[in-house]
Parts: C-alpha cells; structure tokens; sequence
C-alpha cells in the first residue's frame, strides 16, 4: 500500500478543543482597539489656563508652542508644560553702599514667561528658568544699584530710585532671554545699629528745627498781626481825639447834669466849678 501523507487544518474543530481560529481573530481585534485608544490618548494633549506647552521629538525641541486648550499631536511628540503667569522671587542679601558699610537688603521681583520665546526657554535654558538667569541677575542687579548710592540715601529718600534702577537693570538683561519683568520691591532695609542711629538722631535734629522754624514763624505772624492791631487802635483814638473840644466836652458836662438833677437819686448841685465851670456833683454825706 502506498504511504499516504495527511494534513491536519487547525481550522477543524479538535475534539475536546474551541476553533482557535475564531479565538486568535477575536484576540487581534481586542488589541488593536486597545492599541489604537492608547494612540488616541498619546495625541490627545490638554494645556491648563496660564501656561503654554513646548513640543519634542526625540528629545528634541521642534519649535512649536501650544496654547491654553485642548490640542491633538503627534503620538510621538511629547509636551513640556511651562507657566506663564506671574512668579515671585524673594531676595535677602548683605550689599555694599558707597562708602562700603554693608547693608541688609529685602528684595521681590515679579515676573513672567514671555510666551512667545518660551521654546527658545526650554531649549537653551531649561524649565528651571528661575534659578538659573532669574535669581543671579536679581543678586547682581541690587549690588549694582545699591553700591551707587550712601547708606543713608537708602536708607531715607533713595529707596525708590534703587527699585527703578534695579527694574531697568533686569529688564535689560532678562527680556531677550525670554523674562517679562513686572516690578521690584524693596521690602526692607537694614543698617548698622550704630549708623541707623545715627541717621535717626539726624532725622529727629532736622524734624525739630523744621518744628521751631514753624513756631518762629508763626510767632512773627501773631506779632504782626498785633502790630497791626494796636495801630488801627491807635489812629483810631487819633480820629478820635481830633473830634473832641473843650467845648463839646462842656456841653456834654450840662447834658449829663441835667439828667442826674431830674433823677430821683440823692444828691448834691453845686454850680460853679471854678476849673472848667461845669457843676460838680455831690453824693449825701
């Protein structure tokens, strides 16, 4: 009898054995939709309110930018998130004034991420920004300032003109690197015990002087004002007394004594008074 060769077709049902067929079909298509929800998912990305999204590649940044939002990308690409809201930065440093005393300088800065630049950001500088250009150009920008100025001018009334100076300094150096600074604060400023003294004992002198400066004043003012006072008094009784005459002063004498004779008061008339010839007028004994 002649061999005969037999080929089994997985497609038949084995006894005892599910179609492996239909299981093998059933299972690629349970992962393909599996596959293609994880792909769906890798380009779906979604950018919080206040920042901007920074596309790479293979660790390499392509240059695009996305905005607040929902965005869908390449499942390849991969997105760094940046913020581009306001940010704070706290200094407290020891600086030199002109004359070299060292002083203690509390300072904040605001600023922001110039969106437009903020893929050159990442790319040559990094997510960490702020502590890498930020931070040492604040530093450097308040020795600048402050070593321009005598503690006692920043202590008192140079204060704000530091805080522009530092402003124009950071904002020279940090806008073409992609930082947008907002203001600069000076908190607070510390001397020496013995200078601050010594500026608050010059303060306290200047204070009193301008006060006993105001006091004279306005003694020299009341002083006038009575000056001018006791004149107007004085033309005033000058009118005055040009109006009178003997003769008015005698005939106003017999009005007087008319009246008192015709009052019911005790009394005496003596006419006759030998200095001015007006009656004299007697009260009872």
């Amino acid at each position: 009898m002649a061999n005969e060769t037999k080929v089994f077709d997985l497609r038949e049902n084995l006894p005892g054995m599910p179609n492996l067929g239909g299981f093998l079909g059933k299972f690629l298509t349970v992962l393909g939709l599996i596959v293609l929800v994880i792909l769906f998912f890798s380009s779906v990305v979604s950018i919080p309110t206040g920042n901007v999204g920074v596309l790479t590649m293979f660790g390499r940044v392509t240059g695009e930018a996305l905005a607040e939002g929902i965005h869908l990308i390449n499942p390849l690409k991969a997105v760094q998130k940046m913020s581009i809201q306001t940010q704070s930065v706290k200094e407290s440093a020891n600086v030199p004034s002109n004359e070299g005393l060292i002083l203690a300088l509390d300072t904040s800065l605001l600023f922001h991420l110039d969106k437009t630049k903020a893929t050159e950001v990442f790319q040559k500088v990094g997510s960490d920004y702020a502590e890498k250009i930020v931070e040492p150009t604040l530093r450097a920008a308040i020795r600048a300032s402050t070593s321009a100025h005598t503690a006692n001018a920043l202590y008192t009334n140079a204060r704000e003109l530091v805080q522009q100076q530092i402003q124009d300094e950071l904002t020279a150096q940090l806008a073409p690197r992609g930082v947008i600074v907002e203001n600069v604060l000076l908190r607070d400023v510390q001397l020496p015990a013995m200078l601050k003294g010594s500026i608050e004992a010059k303060q306290q002198a200047e204070q009193d002087a301008l006060r006993m400066s105001f006091i004279l004043q306005k003694e020299k003012q009341e002083a006038e004002r009575k000056r001018i006072e006791a004149q107007g008094i004085a033309d005033f009784q000058k009118i005055v007394a040009q109006g009178i005459s003997p003769q008015l002063l005698e005939w106003k004498g017999i009005e007087a004594t008319e009246k008192l004779a015709t009052s019911p008061n005790s009394k005496i008339v003596v006419v006759g008074n030998p200095k001015n010839g007006l009656p004299l007028i007697l009260g009872p004994q």
